[in-house]
């Protein structure tokens, strides 16, 4: 029973972690190189308020899903 709500602590504690999101800038940086490794050429990445996208694509979400990562060409 103990291993049981030790697991069940851990795993709230994760979720927790996971909910807070990343930097704006952190994953800004990780999607501009996995373009740049894919060998993408001129785009813009911008970080905007959430919902603030106007019709160009949103390739991720940060600060606990406050603000959006917005790729355009």
């Amino acid at each position: 029973m103990k291993k049981f709500l030790l697991a069940v602590g851990v795993f709230a504690l994760a979720g927790n972690v996971l909910a807070a999101g990343k930097p704006c800038e952190e994953l800004k940086s990780e999607i501009d190189a996995k373009l740049k490794a894919k060998g993408v050429a001129s785009y813009t990445l911008e970080i905007a308020d959430k919902g603030a996208a106007a019709g160009k694509k949103v390739v991720g979400t940060c600060d606990a899903g406050k603000k959006e990562i917005v790729y355009s060409k």
